[in-house]
């Protein structure tokens, strides 16, 4: 989930539409509403979250250094001024990358991408025995060909290698592809597209690479 800090409500939600084009889930906080947020959620739910998008709010209430006292995602400024004394001073602020806006949608993904791999000095994919998974938004890879996904199921993939050795709750994949605050979408239409995506990857691997165990989540296996 990406969540975007910002006064106005039509450019929260105009985020919110582009990143829900891409298959990725989206939250959009003002400044007040945000301070409060962030100081207070849970730690579980807070795991969802990939990146921060700081735009137009108070910088008293929206501190970089806040939200980086209890998470280590990416924080990105979002600038509407081109100006190098703006930029210095959000990068002074402590920011990980300052964006000019306009920017297609796909160039901060990729710069979210980029910066994790940063913080977790990894490469921009996981393999699996034959199977390749990227994290920038590319389908999958077995022996080496593309296996194209819905953006949902590419995106659950991406989470199971992101947790790999380590088991992911329902709850967990739902917060991570549909967000913490989707009200209108059931929880269990996770278990109907990791049923599909198993059907797609035991089809081309021979295999079912996805382990499940009933109250205790789902793992990737090689």
């Amino acid at each position: 989930m990406i969540v975007v800090v910002d006064e106005r409500e039509l450019v929260k939600d105009g985020f919110n539409s582009l990143f829900d084009r891409e298959g990725v889930a989206s939250a959009g906080f003002g400044s007040h509403e945000f301070g409060e947020w962030v100081s207070t959620v849970d730690e579980h739910d807070l795991k969802a979250v990939r990146a921060f998008l700081i735009g137009e709010c108070s910088s008293d209430l929206v501190s970089p250094r806040r939200i980086r006292d209890r998470t280590s995602a990416p924080v990105i400024a979002l600038s509407d001024q081109h100006s190098l004394e703006n930029t210095l001073r959000l990068f002074e602020s402590g920011v990980d990358d300052v964006i000019r806006k306009p920017v297609h949608i796909r160039e901060i993904l990729a710069r979210i991408s980029a910066i994790s791999r940063r913080f977790q000095d990894e490469k921009p994919y996981s393999e699996f025995g034959e199977m390749r998974i990227f994290v920038d938004g590319r389908d999958p890879e077995i022996s080496g060909e593309p296996l194209p996904l819905p953006r949902r199921e590419r995106r659950i993939l991406e989470f199971l290698a992101s947790n790999a050795g380590r088991r992911v709750t329902k709850t967990q994949v739902f917060n991570a592809i549909y967000g913490i605050f989707d009200e209108e979408v059931e929880e269990n239409v996770v278990e109907s597209h990791i049923s599909k995506l198993r059907k797609k990857l035991r089809g081309k691997l021979g295999f079912d690479p996805i382990d499940s165990k009933r109250f205790l989540g789902y793992r990737l296996i090689t």
